[in-house]
């Protein structure tokens, strides 16, 4: 996730201007020891990182297991966590290689070793659900140990490899305690990040409690934080109001969001640049009505932003043109240059070209049980559905059937947000609309393959500018999705709780560690 600037809001800079808030900084003989409580509605699809690829399961991660390089609040080049030191091997960019450090050990008390590094990422390569992080390494022909020294070895450039490593999808397990062929079962976790996982119930509630054993890049390992889940944002919402949790983060109701009040003097609230997205996406297989291109892009002639963005999210998201979002390197417009204005018209005139019969029908799904997804959904049927040239079949379905059933065909269109992995465009390329890519859709090109592979070959990530915008360009050509908005990220803390601000900084990592009582 992108290289964020956190700004936070007056409240806070008020508080320390007026030297109010330097009292409340320092430890208090009364501090409140009882665990800091999280809401939040993300979904952990799995407990097992081999199996999940969502921002929610990551979050979780990020603080029950390690990976070999983390990312510092704020930076754009990871350091190492659990490795000692790591480097690519000459200037070929396809050997790297790291060293474990000799002092770690799984929760459970079992030192861990190089083996347990080949294992996880073997493992995860080799189970390969459908909605696990294994797109992230297409290049990866194996991994190869000797001692403390674990070696990637790649078939092709990828100046990237580093910040996946650092991500969920490097997370390091148990070889004893997680299979080789299967994903892990239960509700425990054999993990060595800054946290253990005390007590687990899927989309209730995860009990996080400090990690004596841990070992790497974190001075400090917090406090014990308990993270409750919540089915929809008004739940979330209901949950702040009744004063059962200390910290609201993602997703508060966009009207709430709107109408923070800075100046709250019971409130602090953080407003971070984020890179999250939204795309409409499309089933390109054969047999999907929106497997002509054409057709395609008559959606893409009549999808406006506009009140999605004013009407449904009151302004609290901006629109997207692009594949890949603003404040990255390569973001360009080519869905603004192709269809500036709705324009039913020339829809109309696409699929008659198409020889599609109208009205197109389309089987539409979307993560059901969130009254701001069926509202954004309902704007996107009210658009296609008003000029008589689509009809939508819609469903909402549960998020972790939802995954299986979009990845396995089920739907011709369907929206999924996206959080980006890494502080580079390659998050939005790649994973989105390279080969074998996450979405599942069926879409493949080979111009854009080389395009992700030019990217990749270039340690100066500013010379990969003009093989980024083309890669959009071609995007916005095939329309195998339509990029509809970009957000910031909202938080809300009670005034006894510091650290909120630091929790989410667009690396995809949740730093539940730098929440204290105050």
């Amino acid at each position: 996730m992108q290289s964020i600037r956190l700004r936070i809001l007056a409240i806070i800079g008020v508080l320390l201007v007026v030297g109010v808030g330097v009292w409340q900084l320092l430890p208090s003989s009364e501090v409140d020891e009882s665990p800091i409580a999280v809401g939040t509605t993300d979904v952990v699809t799995s407990l097992d990182p081999a199996g999940a690829y969502d921002a929610g399961s990551w979050a979780i991660y990020s603080n029950l297991y390690q990976s070999l390089l983390t990312f510092k609040a704020g930076a754009t080049v990871p350091e190492p966590d659990a490795a000692e030191s790591c480097g690519f091997v000459g200037q070929k960019l396809q050997t790297y290689q790291c060293k474990l450090r000799d002092d770690l050990t799984f929760s459970n008390g079992r030192p861990i070793t190089a083996a347990d590094v080949k294992y996880s990422i073997d493992r995860m390569l080799k189970i390969k659900t459908e909605a696990g992080p294994w797109v992230l390494f297409p290049s990866l022909k194996n991994v190869v140990t000797e001692g403390r020294t674990i070696t990637f070895n790649l078939s092709s450039r990828d100046a990237t490899f580093p910040q996946k490593l650092a991500t969920g999808a490097g997370s390091i397990v148990d070889r004893e305690s997680y299979p080789a062929d299967k994903l892990r079962s239960g509700n425990t976790v054999d993990g060595s990040g800054p946290f253990t996982l005390k007590s687990y119930r899927s989309g209730v509630i995860a009990e996080l409690v400090p990690n004596p054993r841990y070992k790497g890049a974190l001075k400090e390992t917090g406090v014990p934080v308990t993270v409750h889940y919540y089915k929809n944002s008004d739940k979330l919402l209901a949950a702040w109001e009744g004063k059962r949790i200390d910290i609201a983060h993602r997703e508060l109701p966009p009207a709430m969001i709107a109408e923070l009040n800075p100046g709250d003097p019971d409130l602090r609230v953080t407003e971070a640049d984020s890179a999250e997205i939204r795309n409409l996406v499309f089933n390109v297989r054969p047999g999907s009505p929106l497997a002509d291109k054409k057709v395609r892009q008559a959606v893409a002639s009549i999808v406006d932003r506009g009140p999605l963005v004013s009407n449904v999210y009151k302004s609290t998201v901006e629109p997207l043109y692009s594949l890949i979002p603003q404040g990255y390197i390569g973001h360009s417009t080519p869905f603004f240059d192709a269809y500036p204005t709705p324009d039913p018209e020339r829809a109309r005139e696409l699929l008659e070209e198409a020889g599609a019969q109208t009205p197109v029908r389309i089987k539409f799904g979307y993560r059901g049980g969130d009254e701001i997804q069926a509202k954004e959904t309902e704007e996107l049927r009210r658009q296609l559905e008003e000029d008589g040239l689509f009809k939508l079949e819609v469903h909402a379905v549960e998020w972790t059937k939802f995954q299986k059933e979009y990845a396995a065909g089920k739907y011709d269109a369907y929206t999924v947000g996206w959080f980006p992995d890494y502080p580079d465009p390659d998050t939005f390329s790649q994973p989105l609309v390279g080969r074998g890519n996450a979405l599942h859709n069926g879409y493949s090109s080979k111009k854009v393959d080389s395009l992700i592979s030019s990217t990749l070959q270039y340690s100066d990530r500013g010379r990969t500018t003009d093989d980024f915008k083309s890669l959009q360009a071609q995007v916005g050509e095939d329309v195998p999705l339509i990029p509809l908005w970009q957000k910031k990220e909202y938080s809300v803390s009670t005034t006894s709780v510091a650290g909120s601000q630091y929790l989410s900084d667009g690396t995809g990592i949740w730093r539940l560690w730098e929440l204290r009582r105050i």
